[in-house]
C-alpha cells in the first residue's frame, strides 16, 4: 500500500488508515477485531486511528494488536473520558484520560494525541493545548494534534502549536478543501481525513433514521454526482477523490467487516483521481453547497 511522509513529522503513513469507532459503538467481539486488524496490517495498513470515548475500542484494539505495535502508528483522542456529550477539557483530566488510554492500548506511548472537537473558545484559552504538550515532554505521546472542523480547525493550524489536523474531507464535506487544508500543507502539518466515505450515506433510498447519516444523504441528495448514481464503484470515486485532495495524507476508514478492508485497499490500487473528475465534483460542490454545509463534528 502507497505511503507518504506524514507533515512534517518524521512517520511515514499508509494512506489508507483504520478508524476505531464503529468497533467500539458496535460492539465487536474480539475475535473480529483481531481478525480484522491483523489482516489490514499484514496488508501494509500502519495507522489506527480511536478515540477514549469510542466504548470499548481502545481496549479491542489493544487486546487485537498490542502484541504487533511496533508496527503501526497509533492515534486516539482525549476531551471525553466520560463519554461524548460530557466532554471535560481540564488539564488534570486529559492527562488522565491520556494515561487510561495507554493502558487500555496495551502501549507505553502513543504516535500522536489529539483534542476531540474542542471548541474555538476553549483553544484560544491555551490550557488544552498546554495539557498535550505536557503529554508530549513526559514521553505520553510523540506528537499532538486537534481533531475537529471549522473555525476552530482554522484555528488550530494558525496558534503553529499542533503537529497534525484531523477533519472531514469527503465528496460532501469539502468546507476544509478552502478553509484549513491550503494553511495545514503550508505548515507541513500531517493531515488525517475523517469521514472521507460522508458515512456512504449514499447507500440509502430514504432518508435515515439514524441522525449520523442524515446530514451527508441530504447534501449527496441534492449534489446527485453522476457516479452515484449507477451505484458501482461509487465508493471507490469517493475515497479517491478526499485522497487527491491537495495536503491529505491519510485517511481513516471505520468498519466492522474484515473483508471490507480489502475492497477499500483495492479501490486505491487504481491512484488519484483523474483531474477532470476531481474538477467536475469540486465544481458541483461550488454550484450546489449551502453555507451550513459545514465540516461535519
Amino acid at each position: 500500500m502507497e505511503r507518504c511522509r506524514f507533515g512534517r513529522t518524521d512517520m511515514t503513513v499508509s494512506v489508507l488508515g483504520f478508524g476505531g469507532s464503529e468497533i467500539g459503538y458496535q460492539r465487536v467481539s474480539e475475535r473480529s477485531v483481531a481478525r480484522l486488524l491483523g489482516g489490514a496490517l499484514d496488508a501494509g495498513l500502519n495507522v489506527i486511528d480511536t478515540a477514549e470515548c469510542y466504548e470499548d475500542s481502545e481496549v479491542l484494539i489493544g487486546r487485537a494488536v498490542g502484541a504487533r505495535r511496533r508496527e503501526f502508528h497509533l492515534f486516539s483522542k482525549c476531551g471525553h473520558a466520560r463519554g461524548w456529550s460530557r466532554a471535560d477539557w481540564r488539564p488534570s483530566a486529559l492527562l488522565h484520560s491520556i494515561e487510561r488510554s495507554l493502558e487500555r492500548l496495551a502501549t507505553d506511548r502513543l504516535d500522536l494525541i489529539q483534542l476531540h472537537s474542542c471548541s474555538l473558545a476553549e483553544l484560544r484559552k491555551g490550557d488544552v493545548i498546554a495539557a498535550l504538550e505536557r503529554a508530549r515532554e513526559r514521553g505520553l505521546t510523540r506528537y499532538i494534534g486537534y481533531s475537529g472542523d471549522g473555525e476552530a480547525a482554522r484555528f488550530a493550524v494558525e496558534c503553529g502549536r499542533f503537529d497534525a489536523l484531523q477533519t472531514s474531507v469527503s465528496i460532501a464535506d469539502q468546507e476544509a478543501i478552502d478553509l484549513t487544508l491550503p494553511l495545514a500543507r503550508a505548515r507541513g502539518l500531517g493531515v488525517i481525513a475523517k469521514r472521507p466515505l460522508a458515512n456512504a450515506a449514499w447507500r440509502y433510498a430514504r432518508k435515515p433514521a439514524e441522525p449520523y447519516y442524515q446530514p451527508y444523504w441530504t447534501r449527496l441528495r441534492a449534489l446527485d454526482y453522476e457516479f452515484l448514481r449507477a451505484r458501482a464503484g461509487g465508493a471507490a470515486t469517493a475515497l479517491r477523490f478526499t485522497l487527491s485532495v491537495p495536503g491529505v495524507h491519510t485517511a481513516i476508514v471505520g468498519t466492522t467487516r474484515p473483508e471490507r478492508w480489502g475492497q477499500n485497499a483495492a479501490a486505491l490500487e487504481a491512484g488519484a483521481l483523474g483531474a477532470e473528475e476531481f474538477a467536475r465534483i469540486r465544481a458541483r460542490w461550488r454550484e450546489v453547497a449551502e453555507p451550513s454545509w459545514t465540516g461535519q463534528v
